[in-house]
C-alpha cells in the first residue's frame, strides 16, 4: 500500500508547489469567470440565476490549467521518468488527479465568497456538504483534462480541444439557461450533459431555482462520470507505458 500511495502524495504535494510559485494563476482563473458573471447577472438583474455556473466555470478553468502540466512534463523529460519508475501507473495518474483537483477546490472555495453578491446566504454546516460538492466537481473536471491533455503534443492544440469540448458543454449544462425552458435537441443533450448535473446539485446545495433532477442523482450521475475518466485515465497511463518499453 505505501508503494502506492507514496507516489501519489508526492505528485499531489509536486502540483500543489508547482501551483504556489505561480500564484498569478489565482487571479486569472477566478477574476475571469467573475467578470464573466458580474457582466452577466448585473446585465440581467438576477446574479443569483447565473451563480453555479460561474462557480463551474472557475473549477473547470483551473481544471485546464492544471492539466497543462501533463503536456510540459511530457516535453521536460519528467513524464517518462514517471511511466518507467517502479511506482503503479494508476498511483500516478491518482496523484496528478488529485493534485490539480485539489487546486480546482481550492479556487472554488475561493468564488464561493461572493455567494453574498448572489443573495445565497450560507449556514456553516452547509459548508461542508458544499465543499465537498466543489471537490466532487473538481475532480470529475480534472479527469477529462488528464483524458485530453494524455494525447496532445501541444498547449495549442490541446486549448483547442479543451474550448471545442468544454465551453459548449458548460453552455448547455444549465449555466446560461434553465433545462425546463430548452426545446429539442439542446434538452436532450442538457439530459446526457455529465455538467448538467454539477449545476443542478451546486443548486440544490446553496438554494438556488432550477435544482432538478436533484441532489442524490446529480451526485451519483457526478461521481459515477469522474470514476469512469479516473478509470480510463489510468487504463491510458498504462497503455503509454507499454508502448514506451517497446
Amino acid at each position: 500500500m505505501r508503494s502506492f500511495f507514496l507516489p501519489a502524495a508526492t505528485l499531489w504535494q509536486r502540483e500543489l508547489v508547482r501551483f504556489w510559485r505561480q500564484k498569478s494563476r489565482v487571479l486569472g482563473v477566478v477574476a475571469s469567470p467573475l467578470v464573466f458573471w458580474l457582466l452577466i447577472g448585473y446585465g440581467s438583474n438576477d446574479l443569483g440565476r447565473f451563480y453555479s455556473g460561474a462557480l463551474v466555470l472557475t473549477v473547470m478553468f483551473s481544471a485546464i490549467f492544471s492539466t497543462i502540466s501533463i503536456i510540459e512534463d511530457r516535453r521536460e523529460g519528467f513524464l517518462l521518468s514517471m511511466l518507467v519508475s517502479p511506482a503503479p501507473r494508476t498511483s500516478m495518474v491518482l496523484g496528478k488527479i488529485l493534485g490539480s483537483a485539489t487546486l480546482a477546490w481550492i479556487q472554488g472555495l475561493i468564488f464561493l465568497a461572493f455567494a453574498p453578491l448572489a443573495g445565497v446566504s450560507i449556514h456553516p454546516l452547509d459548508l461542508i456538504p458544499i465543499a465537498a460538492a466543489i471537490f466532487l466537481i473538481s475532480f470529475t473536471l480534472t479527469g477529462l483534462g488528464f483524458v485530453i491533455a494524455w494525447r496532445m503534443e501541444s498547449t495549442a492544440g490541446f486549448h483547442a480541444i479543451m474550448n471545442l469540448l468544454l465551453v459548449p458543454m458548460w453552455m448547455v449544462s444549465g449555466s446560461l439557461f434553465p433545462m425546463a425552458t430548452a426545446h429539442g435537441v439542446i434538452r436532450a443533450i442538457m439530459w446526457i450533459n455529465p455538467l448538467t448535473y454539477s449545476i443542478t446539485l451546486l443548486n440544490g446545495l446553496l438554494g438556488l431555482p432550477n435544482a432538478n433532477p436533484g441532489a442524490f442523482v446529480s451526485t451519483i450521475v457526478t461521481a459515477a462520470f469522474g470514476l469512469v475518466l479516473l478509470l480510463i485515465s489510468g487504463f491510458m497511463a498504462t497503455q503509454k507505458s507499454t508502448k514506451s518499453a517497446a
